[in-house]
């Protein structure tokens, strides 16, 4: 299952800022939650301790379910290249995770429910599946009636942007729109993890 409880939270479970939101949190508490948190080391013993959280915040990042990444990890070994990077690579050219990079949304939570609710298109079509897997060259947009609703109206201004645009996406933030130029490859991707040890978790 996904997690839905508090967002930051799981930041400070994960030990690094998940979303922009979540930095001022962090900076301020960045120790993990609840009555113990002051008092617990972040240094884990065993192999199994190290990997493993690793994994979660891959997931919690990118806000999918175990049985998603899952998924994704049998896709990746199935590729030719290096496994850690095409899973990277999956996740990243997701719909929900797409809308977020182009800075069509706040976070990936916002994102996702973007896509839910019909705001997102992809070629021209309304697409409402988070999951979808973008390839190089399809057109992502934000529905022509939805364009006036203030989270969108901020986007068009380039609230949500980055400082630096992704090197695979030619982004109009005034028209709302983007397109996925060519597959990400592994330094463009900046994401808090270290995939080689999500690939030694499923490889073990």
């Amino acid at each position: 299952m996904r997690y839905t409880g508090p967002k930051v939270r799981l930041s400070r479970r994960a030990g690094v800022p998940l979303t922009r939101k979540a930095v001022k949190y962090f900076e301020a508490r960045p120790y993990p939650p609840g009555e113990h948190g002051r008092k617990t080391s972040r240094r884990n013993t065993g192999d199994y301790g190290v990997r493993l959280p690793e994994k979660q915040k891959l997931r919690w990042y990118y806000d999918v379910s175990e049985r998603q990444l899952r998924r994704y990890w049998d896709l990746a070994v199935r590729r030719p290249g290096r496994s850690g990077e095409e899973l990277l690579a999956l996740l990243e050219t997701r719909l929900a995770s797409l809308v977020l990079r182009a800075g069509l949304a706040p976070s990936i939570y916002a994102a996702r429910q973007y896509v839910n609710h019909g705001h997102i298109t992809v070629d021209g079509r309304k697409v409402d599946i988070p999951s979808y897997l973008v390839k190089p060259g399809q057109a992502v947009a934000v529905r022509d009636r939805s364009v006036r609703m203030q989270p969108f109206v901020a986007a068009a201004e380039g609230t949500y942007a980055d400082e630096r645009i992704a090197p695979y996406l030619d982004v109009d933030h005034r028209g709302l729109r983007f397109t996925l130029l060519r597959r990400p490859e592994r330094e463009e991707i900046v994401v808090p993890v270290d995939e080689q040890l999500v690939v030694e978790h499923y490889s073990r």
